[in-house]
């Protein structure tokens, strides 16, 4: 049988994965590698976390195309509350990584029974996170559409949907958790599976509830509800029960009574400390770019029905662009967390320089491909040619941003690694919000969604700057203890 996908080498192939766990073994036992060895290890790390982002990107691109045969105030409905979405999923993956970068560390010192102290507390501090950002959601969720500038028109099926979504946030958080620590660990295999099985799950479960059951919006909120609660479920399993790292079996004792097994889970003041150092400025990162999404929608809403739709679906097809950037980003982040950790500094950086041309080069040439196809993509997304039209015009424009663009992403995943998540957090808000905000409200007057694009494309390519500047310092290794 072929190891082989599409002439891609499998990483499920044996030989390939005992090659990759030979090579981190590398890092923590502090052995020279090739530059040859280092490619292996970025490309044998990012391949199936790239393919896990593509496969999450095409569910999310197959349940719009869903929803935008169901008309174009449906798909505004999801459009419209899609940025608040994405500022809570920036706050749970914040709190996820406070944790999981300090996992990363402890393994590349190799001090696995410390990454499992920090593993344990993880899982109550992150649960009391989740479920006060649910309880909070549900509680705006009925006036959530009007704040965004929503209509009556779709003000209903934006509440229902957002309603739904807010409900899935203690899965969607214990999913991130459980992926990210498993990734963190070297193994980007079984978090990847299941992220495409996911997806699998969620283009079933949607189709059923939207066409089967007739449920429109709702359908694709509760299909997708469905799908993050049986992949968390598989996905705690394998990390609590399977990892060979990070199994909480190893640990005697675990369940025993007379308060031993509270003990071992109960936060304690110094990983908290590091955790919030790490995720803090993360998660403000994550309000003040979600915030800032939020008034970019705001901006957009009033332009119109086929101008939110437009702006949904552009942003949905401009995903597949990217998501290979955060894959190599993911990759980044484990292989930069373990050098530091095992206190090899030219490692280090070789790891952040590598990962980053790479993902410059793959986003290159995935911005050419939207630039050629940009009317067919967003031809699958919706039958209306207003929307088509509108949408296609702005991918054409973000394109020419996609090289800087995938300089920030991973360039971000090489400082998140490092624990330097303040200074890449501070520049991507001044960024965001004194460059993109204010041409997009300058624009949008006279060039309507075009315009608001256009200053995305700006802003992207402005941060892509500051953040390799950034990069060829060297101030973002100044954590790194030499062994």
């Amino acid at each position: 049988m072929s190891n082989t996908i599409f002439g891609i080498p499998s990483f499920h192939h044996k030989d390939t994965v005992k090659k990759g766990e030979e090579l981190l073994t590398y890092i923590r036992e502090g052995r020279e590698m090739t530059r040859q060895e280092k490619l292996n290890l970025i490309i044998q790390l990012s391949i199936p976390s790239i393919l896990a982002q593509l496969s999450t990107i095409i569910m999310f691109f197959i349940d719009a195309a869903m929803v935008g045969h169901l008309g174009a105030r449906q798909s505004a409905a999801i459009g419209l509350v899609e940025s608040t979405t994405w500022l809570i999923g920036g706050l749970t993956s914040a709190a996820s990584m406070g944790f999981s970068v300090q996992v990363a560390h402890f393994i590349g010192a190799n001090d696995f029974k410390a990454a499992r102290r920090v593993l344990r507390q993880s899982l109550v501090c992150c649960a009391v996170w989740s479920l006060a950002i649910c309880l909070l959601a549900i509680l705006i969720h009925l006036r959530l559409p009007y704040w965004l500038g929503g209509t009556q028109e779709i003000a209903s099926d934006a509440s229902l949907y957002f309603l739904v979504f807010a409900c899935a946030i203690p899965f969607f958080q214990l999913e991130g958790l459980c992926g990210s620590m498993l990734k963190c660990a070297g193994n980007m295999k079984v978090p990847s599976i299941l992220n495409i099985c996911m997806c699998v799950m969620d283009v079933i479960f949607n189709y059923f509830f939207i066409f089967v059951a007739g449920m429109g919006v709702m359908g694709a909120a509760m299909g997708t509800l469905l799908a993050f609660i049986v992949t968390a479920g598989l996905m705690t399993y394998f990390l609590l029960v399977r990892s060979k790292e990070l199994s909480l079996a190893q640990d005697s004792m675990l369940f025993s009574i007379h308060g031993e097994t509270w003990n071992r889970f109960r936060p304690t003041a110094e990983i908290v400390r590091n955790a919030v150092k790490i995720g803090a400025p993360m998660g403000l990162q994550h309000v003040l770019m979600g915030g800032a999404q939020i008034v970019s929608t705001m901006i957009v809403a009033p332009l119109g029905t086929i101008a939110i739709a437009a702006n949904s679906f552009a942003i949905t097809v401009e995903s597949i662009c990217y998501m290979p950037g955060f894959g190599l980003a993911e990759a980044a982040t484990t292989l930069v967390g373990q050098a530091l950790g095992a206190g090899q500094r030219l490692l280090t950086r070789s790891f952040a320089f590598m990962s980053v041309g790479m993902g410059m080069m793959v986003m290159t040439f995935m911005g050419v491909l939207m630039y050629l196809f940009a009317p067919e993509l967003m031809g699958v997304m919706t039958p209306v040619t207003a929307i088509r039209d509108l949408g296609a015009a702005s991918l054409r424009i973000e394109a020419f941003a996609e090289p800087m663009f995938a300089a920030a992403i991973v360039a971000n995943g090489v400082f998140v690694g490092a624990g330097d998540t303040m200074k890449p957090a501070i520049m991507s808000l001044f960024s965001m919000w004194a460059v993109r905000l204010t041409l997009a409200y300058a624009l949008a007057q006279q060039y309507g969604l075009k315009g608001v694009w256009t200053a995305m494309a700006i802003e992207l390519s402005f941060r892509g700057i500051l953040f390799l500047i950034r990069l060829f310092s060297k101030g973002w290794t100044k954590n790194i203890i030499e062994k």
